[in-house]
């Protein structure tokens, strides 16, 4: 049953955070193919994780949970890859034990995504839709939940994405809120896919970076009431507003010294008191009534100023990566090896092409920010050693089935003739 709360007073929001940290490659020079290991950075790996679970996930999640024990009004939303939760389960199960105490508030949801935070919407096949599934399955080992709302990597989507989408079984979808979509219209409703009954929630990405990129600005930091009064303004017949930003914001990003635990403690604090707003999980939120369609026959996405796909794509050293590691599929799949299925997998994780763009100004320092890489050529270079290190490694297997094949054929041959 859809709930029309279009006539109420109170506004409706939902917050959601995004947290994704991928397994990094080493270094792999061009001497050293065809005698690797491991292709991952596992000491920097760990030591990162590590890291951001003290300045971040934990005192984050502990500050959540005091809140909605405190104030059972307040409720959040996760979307969690599945390389990150390997990740927690590996070097910090402390973290994993926090989001378990927060789901079973009952006031915490976490959305399903693609388990290798990966392009593999972009791969005409089938393993999109694995991917997610093994996403799904993760979520409901780790914490009880099978999700209704699905967050694509990077907020990645298009109409025909949204119709693989609902092919799966999902109620709702996030999206961004891309002006041009919009095409004046306010994000602040659920919309519906064009042609099936899948529900979408645009981000409001002003709101939303005011808080991951100008909660310190120009020297001033932004207060809690200012930006409770930005939400007080917004109309009433507007009937969710939808936040969302990479949960590293806090204590990473923006360091604990400035303030933005005790910022973020005031604002759902305010909200929880203040009867004019309602916070909403996103399956609550799918069931309000939709305003209108939302559609984008192209892709999307909350990055960079273009919000396409040239975050990951853009240039020709991207599409000439990219176009490789699915070259390879068919040959990794026909192998039924288990671990070079999941060595794929990894290698399609987005932020590997994110490091190889060569955007300049903010976009660009954005992406020189989260780049272990000096620069992107670098990226594209070690990325490409190491695809040719796989690639050695599938052949290599693939002889060595042949070779038993026929050693098998042959004894099977023997066992005839004697």
């Amino acid at each position: 049953m859809k709930t029309d709360l279009s006539s109420s007073r109170r506004k409706n929001l939902l917050f959601y955070f995004q947290i994704h940290q991928p397994t990094r490659l080493r270094r792999l020079r061009f001497f050293d193919i065809g005698t690797a290991g491991s292709y991952f950075d596992d000491s920097l790996n760990e030591a990162i994780i590590r890291r951001v679970s003290e300045q971040c996930y934990l005192p984050m999640n502990a500050l959540l949970l005091n809140l909605i024990r405190k104030h059972p009004e307040i409720k959040v939303c996760f979307s969690i890859s599945g390389v990150t939760l390997d990740q927690f389960e590996q070097y910090t199960p402390e973290v994993l034990a926090s989001f378990r105490a927060l789901s079973d508030t009952g006031n915490v949801e976490f959305l399903a995504e693609t388990y290798y935070h990966s392009l593999a919407c972009m791969n005409p096949g089938n393993d999109f839709e694995l991917q997610v599934e093994k996403h799904q399955k993760a979520i409901m080992r780790h914490f009880g939940q099978s999700p209704r709302v699905f967050r694509n990597t990077e907020l990645i989507y298009s109409d025909a994405l949204g119709s693989r989408i609902h092919e799966m079984g999902f109620s709702g979808a996030m999206v961004d809120g891309v002006d041009h979509i919009l095409a004046g219209r306010s994000p602040h409703h659920v919309f519906i896919h064009p042609k099936v009954d899948l529900k979408l929630l645009p981000r409001n990405y002003h709101l939303s970076d005011d808080i991951a990129f100008r909660y310190f600005h120009n020297g001033e930091r932004l207060t809690p009431e200012r930006y409770l009064s930005w939400l007080l303004a917004i109309p009433a017949d507007e009937n969710v507003v939808t936040i969302a930003f990479d949960y590293e914001t806090f204590g990473e990003h923006q360091k604990k010294d400035t303030g933005i635990f005790r910022f973020m403690k005031k604002v759902l604090t305010g909200l929880a008191k203040d009867d004019g707003f309602r916070l909403l999980t996103p399956s609550e939120a799918i069931e309000l009534i939709p305003k209108d369609a939302y559609s984008s026959p192209s892709h999307i996405s909350w990055a960079d100023r273009e919000r396409n796909l040239s975050a990951w794509l853009g240039n020709d050293m991207q599409r000439d990566a990219f176009g490789t590691l699915l070259k390879l599929e068919k040959d990794v799949k026909d192998l039924h090896d288990k671990q070079l299925l999941k060595l794929w997998r990894s290698l399609e994780t987005s932020d590997h092409f994110y490091y190889m763009s060569t955007k300049s100004g903010s976009d660009g320092e954005v992406h020189s920010y989260f780049s272990p890489y000096p620069s992107p050529y670098e990226a594209f270079i070690n990325y490409m050693n190491v695809l040719t290190d796989f690639a050695l490694r599938i052949k290599m297997k693939k002889d060595s089935t042949h070779t038993i094949a026929e050693q098998e054929v042959n004894e099977e041959r023997e066992a005839i003739l004697s």
